[in-house]
């Protein structure tokens, strides 16, 4: 049950979008630690809405499902304001700004916060948790912490895979480079902030 969750962890962690974009990006910048404090925020996030789906908590999936639209603006202006910084941070005037490196802690509450602001995560796992639930023993005490901590394990092995492999490959990134990827960061960023509100349109 461990293992299949941790897939799970991996599983949904593992698609490029914001959190992966940011993580690449400020891993490229500031080195490892920043990259993984950044993943392990979304791994947290990942851990919360896994224990909500292993749980079957129904009053919190219909809470979350009322706020979607706040949460889904709120997520989407964050992630415009996280690409207007990444802009900036590419600009040829502002390499003095390369150098500034935000905290851990900012990071990581950041990205927990960020993933958070996505309920669509939730119905996922409320949907993967549901198919391994019918394959574990319903009387078995700890099976549901026991996928919450898989879940958990996953993702941050995810974000620590991730932050080891670009950062392995940051020396052959000159300023140029970072300035290209800064840029394509950035507009990437701003591309799912509009998404995330379109979805609310055609909701």
């Amino acid at each position: 049950m461990f293992l299949d969750a941790l897939w799970v962890g991996v599983a949904i962690a593992a698609p490029v979008g914001p959190i992966g974009l940011l993580v690449i990006q400020r891993t490229l910048r500031h080195g490892r630690m920043l990259g993984l404090a950044t993943g392990l925020g979304a791994a947290l996030a990942d851990a919360l809405y896994g224990a909500v789906g292993a749980f079957g908590v129904t009053s919190a999936i219909r809470a979350l499902h009322s706020l979607r639209v706040p949460l889904a603006l709120a997520g989407g202006a964050f992630l415009l304001w996280l690409a207007w910084r990444t802009w900036r941070g590419a600009q040829p005037g502002q390499a003095a700004q390369v150098a500034e490196r935000p905290g851990l802690a900012g990071a990581f509450v950041g990205t927990l916060l960020l993933t958070l602001s996505n309920p669509a995560t939730i119905f996922a796992f409320a949907a993967v948790f549901g198919a391994l639930g019918a394959r574990a023993d319903a009387a078995a005490p700890g099976s549901a912490w026991t996928m919450i901590a898989g879940v958990a394990a996953g993702s941050a092995l995810w974000w620590l895979v991730l932050a080891s492999a670009v950062d392995a490959l940051r020396r052959h990134f000159d300023l140029r480079a970072l300035r290209l990827v800064n840029r394509v960061s950035a507009l990437a960023l701003a591309a799912f902030a509009l998404w995330q509100w379109l979805g609310l349109v055609r909701a």
